[in-house]
């Protein structure tokens, strides 16, 4: 009985270039009561496996946060196994505005402490205990309202490169530094202020809305579905989009384009840009943007040194690396003190602070 990826994305790739079918990118996530994780985990891999689903899975105790994608002709097979489960029955599905048939090229269903690393030890409150539910339509004019604070529960290098009108980014590198920072610098207007967040697929935003509801915030709302649901609703709909810039998805695609607006610089020369690029150099592998006259310069690399690294022959590569694992750059994100236009820190709740 198979229950893991045996195929490398390369020879995964070449499977799905000659299928020739178009695959649809999809994500979803549910909180609920899950026994035992092992049993569900393998359950979904053995269904999955079949149906040509790739992706990255997690299960836990506390539910299950999915992003994959599948051959658009096995969809119905697949939402007809969800459906099956009884806590993902008529789960809602966050279907990619963009679509690329490689953003994922192996399955990967693993069993995690939680589906979201909140880093939490608060066990008191109730996650399911969460905010109102917003659909496009009424997120529109919520954060119209001159009472509402909006607030993105995503990390800075995702904000960087598209947000909401108006929006508070926090320049937090994880959502756990985000929960406490909200929590303090809105202390004063638990009561009196509506709080409005929004996150890529609403994950986030589920567990926040429950978390900030615990802390004693009265009017706590969520866009439903986040980002991806937001642009589905409003192209279908013909409303009025207020998201600026791109999307940043966890995924090989890394964003997808919601509006023309460019709203971040390429971190090594200063020009308009918001696409982000791993460094080559497999010794570093850095995330950040870069522009495509610097992705020519510099052979997709963060800097000079990394790119001279790149041009060895790969034995030579491996040899550098041995035994030193990757550069601690590669957790800056775009932070990296090498990249002279890189995002600068600010206290994002200072515009805030002064307009109450």
């Amino acid at each position: 009985m198979q229950l893991y990826n045996n195929l490398s994305a390369k020879e995964r790739a070449e499977l799905i270039e000659k299928a020739g079918q178009e695959r649809l990118t999809i994500s979803f996530y549910k909180y609920a009561n899950i026994g035992n994780t092992t049993i569900f985990r393998n359950h979904l891999f053995l269904a999955w496996d079949q149906q040509e689903v790739l992706g990255r899975i997690y299960v836990a105790k506390e539910g299950i946060n999915a992003q994959l994608s599948i051959p658009a002709e096995n969809f119905n097979t697949f939402k007809n196994h969800l459906d099956t489960i009884s806590f993902l029955e008529d789960v809602r599905l966050n279907i990619a505005v963009e679509h690329d048939n490689y953003a994922f090229l192996k399955l990967k269903v693993k069993v995690r402490h939680k589906i979201v690393a909140d880093g939490l030890s608060d066990h008191t409150f109730d996650v399911t205990n969460k905010g109102i539910h917003v659909d496009a339509a009424a997120f529109n004019e919520l954060i119209e309202d001159p009472n509402t604070v909006l607030v993105d529960m995503r990390n800075h290098y995702e904000s960087e490169i598209g947000h909401f009108k108006n929006a508070i980014t926090p320049d937090v590198d994880t959502f756990r530094e985000s929960l406490d920072l909200i929590e303090a610098d809105l202390k004063d207007h638990k009561d009196d202020k509506n709080l409005v967040m929004y996150c890529t697929g609403g994950i986030r935003c589920e567990k926040a809305s429950a978390y900030y509801k615990h802390k004693g915030f009265k009017n706590v709302f969520q866009l439903e579905g986040g980002i991806i649901n937001y642009v589905r609703q409003v192209e279908e709909a013909a409303l009025e989009n207020k998201f600026l810039g791109r999307n940043f998805v966890f995924d090989q695609r890394r964003s997808e384009r919601i509006s023309d607006d460019v709203i971040s610089n390429c971190h090594q020369c200063g020009n308009p840009a918001d696409m982000h690029t791993n460094c080559a150099n497999e010794g570093c592998h850095l995330l950040f943007i870069q522009c495509e006259r610097c992705r020519e310069k510099m052979e997709n690399c963060c800097s000079t040194p990394c790119m001279e690294i790149n041009r060895l022959p790969v034995d030579e590569q491996k040899e550098i690396r041995k035994g030193k694992g990757n550069s601690n750059d590669i957790f800056k994100k775009g932070r990296a003190d090498h990249l002279p236009f890189k995002k600068d820190l600010r206290n994002i709740f200072d515009t805030f602070k002064k307009t109450v």
